[in-house]
């Protein structure tokens, strides 16, 4: 059997064994005379064997594309009008947003109650609120809750001030009534003598 300068009989006979097509037969380069010295299948199995005769790897749609531009669409880019396909509320529903946010600040709220941070009165005040929308997001409620344990603090630390201040005027006026009693029986005392 005549054997051709290219080797195709041989590159045929590798694809059936190989279960490939003959483009996907690699034939090494360096052993091209040694390679065309097989004649049968079974010669064309040893050089399969011994790494002579190899299938190329599988060529797969390549990703790099995608991710170059997947990059380029987190950068803010290909967002424009003419790539829109729905309303604003479609691609991003309010009331979705609404549920995460509500979702967010309830969480902090638990995590607060149960850390002790706030009492349950203010967690069900705090509660209502969030439902009412007065906070857009967790910074704001965590500012307000500060400002309103400052505000608690400053407001017990004035009533209690203001206790002492009332405690101290009774206990005066009390040794006050006491010491013009002493000096009333002294001038009676005095005026009967």
């Amino acid at each position: 059997m005549c054997v051709s300068s290219n080797l195709t009989f041989q590159k045929r006979i590798a694809a059936s064994v190989l279960g490939c097509g003959k483009r996907k037969v690699w034939l090494d380069p360096n052993e091209m005379p040694q390679v065309a010295t097989a004649k049968s299948r079974a010669d064309v199995r040893k050089f399969i064997k011994t790494g002579l005769i190899t299938k190329k790897p599988e060529v797969g749609t390549s990703r790099e594309r995608f991710r170059a531009k997947l990059l380029a669409k987190r950068a803010g880019r290909h967002r424009g009008f003419g790539k829109r396909k729905g309303t604003a509320e479609a691609r991003m529903p309010s009331s979705l947003l609404w549920m995460r946010r509500q979702r967010a600040l309830r969480t902090l709220l638990r995590k607060y109650r149960a850390a002790d941070k706030i009492d349950k009165h203010m967690h069900h005040e705090l509660y209502l609120k969030a439902k009412g929308n007065m906070f857009k997001n967790k910074r704001v409620l965590m500012e307000y809750i500060q400002k309103a344990k400052a505000e608690k603090a400053r407001s017990k630390h004035l009533a209690e001030q203001a206790q002492a201040h009332r405690l101290k005027n009774k206990v005066a006026r009390e040794r006050r009534a006491v010491r013009v009693a002493e000096k009333r029986e002294q001038v009676i005392a005095s005026m009967d003598a």
